[in-house]
């Protein structure tokens, strides 16, 4: 809690980002009762690593507390980023983008306190809501999306059919307008070092 405090300590995090075999993503929206960012929708899943965890460690220990399902993860890139949530507190971290591809979508559930609704989209379908709305969508997931044509290159050529719809100039268009509507340019950047 207070690394969440109003400036934020710098610390370490992921967001998770699970796509279905046609490449719709899955977000889930964070429960009321969360601290920060109540009510808005985020990538998969997200979390805090423990000291001794790597990224994809974290997010494995993670997966099946907060979607009561697993699948394997892969690290993509790392960013980092301060914003902050109204006068309640902020983000200030280091957070890792991690991908995985899940079969069975309608038997994940989100715990309680966590996520309260999940449901699969097509990059078309929530670029356009993106556009519409931005304000309803964390700032995190926004830089993680923004970023995945910059991600580990063996991780993309793996995952190129599923990526292939959420990467291109309208894409970075219509996310960098939503980030901006959380923070600067200058409160965000790509993180250059291994996993």
């Amino acid at each position: 809690v207070r690394c969440h405090m109003p400036d934020g300590l710098l610390h370490r995090a992921f967001t998770a980002l699970l796509f279905d075999g046609s490449g719709r993503l899955v977000l889930g929206r964070r429960a009321d009762t969360k601290m920060l960012w109540p009510g808005y929708w985020d990538g998969t899943f997200a979390s805090h690593p423990r000291e001794s965890e790597t990224y994809v460690l974290s997010g494995q220990r993670r997966m099946p507390e907060e979607l009561g399902a697993g699948t394997t993860l892969e690290y993509l890139h790392k960013f980092e980023y301060h914003v902050p949530y109204l006068d309640v507190g902020s983000e200030n971290e280091i957070c890792a983008t991690l991908i995985g591809v899940i079969d069975d979508i309608d038997g994940l559930a989100g715990a309680k306190d966590e996520i309260d609704q999940i449901r699969a989209v097509s990059a078309e379908a929530l670029l356009s809501e993106i556009e519409s709305d931005p304000g309803t969508y964390c700032p995190w997931m926004l830089i993680a999306l923004d970023l995945l044509d910059r991600s580990d290159g063996a991780a993309l050529e793996r995952h190129a059919g599923i990526l292939s719809g959420w990467t291109g100039d309208e894409t970075h268009g219509i996310l960098r307008r939503a980030i901006n509507t959380h923070l600067p340019d200058d409160r965000w950047r790509l993180v250059h070092e291994e996993a």
